[in-house]
Parts: C-alpha cells; sequence; structure tokens
C-alpha cells in the first residue's frame, strides 16, 4: 500500500468514527496528528467561536475540539469523497451542527485539506459556509 492510500484509509476511518460517534471521537484525530501541526479554519475565530481559528501544535489543538463540544451539537457529519495526490488528500462532504446557545442549525457543504509526513497530519485546513456559522452565533 502506498503512503497516499495509507492517508486516505486513515481518514475515512477517523471520518467514519466522527460522524458515527456525533463528534465524540477526538481521539482518532489526536492519533493522526504530528506534534507540530498547522491547523486552520476559514472563520479565524469569530466573537463567540474564537476556537475557529489556527493552532501549531497538537496540544493546543484540543481547544479546537473542547470548543465544539461545549457549544455545538453535531446533528450530521457524512465524508463523501477523498481526493489525494502525493503527500495531500482532500475531503469534500457535508455537515450540520447546532449552535447550542442559540439553537441554530447549520447545513453546510465541507471540504477539508490534509498534508501528511511519515504518515502524520502535519497540516490541515478545514473550508465550509462561514455565513451560516456567523449567523448561528447571534
Amino acid at each position: 500500500m502506498s503512503d497516499t492510500d495509507r492517508n486516505v484509509a486513515l481518514l475515512k476511518d477517523a471520518y467514519k468514527k466522527w460522524g458515527e460517534s456525533q463528534g465524540a471521537s477526538v481521539d482518532e484525530w489526536m492519533k493522526i496528528c504530528a506534534d507540530q501541526i498547522s491547523f486552520g479554519s476559514i472563520a479565524e475565530g469569530p466573537p463567540g467561536a474564537e476556537y475557529l481559528t489556527q493552532f501549531q501544535s497538537k496540544s493546543t489543538l484540543k481547544e479546537y475540539f473542547a470548543g465544539l463540544a461545549r457549544d455545538w451539537q453535531m446533528i450530521e457529519y457524512t465524508a463523501e469523497h477523498f481526493v489525494a495526490q502525493g503527500d495531500r488528500v482532500v475531503m469534500l462532504g457535508r455537515c450540520g451542527w447546532r449552535y447550542k446557545k442559540t439553537g441554530k442549525v447549520v447545513w453546510t457543504r465541507k471540504a477539508d485539506s490534509w498534508r501528511f509526513v511519515d504518515g502524520k497530519a502535519v497540516e490541515y485546513y478545514e473550508y465550509y459556509d462561514t455565513a451560516q456559522v456567523l449567523a448561528a452565533l447571534s
């Protein structure tokens, strides 16, 4: 199995567990991340969801997952396609989340870009409908 195939297999398993557990399988994400990972979110830390921002290490990345668990309830998370070339993998999917403080729901397409080195994720960036996220926060 090539490194590219292994990276896709790692992600397929992690996304499957993430969706099936309704967001409770944070350990799967921590297992695949390198200690030094550049992790970013397109929302760039809006008021009320400051954890949707940039992180540079696995230890600080726990803030992202703690914020999600505290503020959002996952309704659905479906990874539909994986596109891989060399050390990069892109996941295309969709998800639904309810913001607990307002009860507002966000349904959005999702694109996650990953880069791996020696079987560990060293870069991640997520893309989703930030307008819906900002509307849910208020």
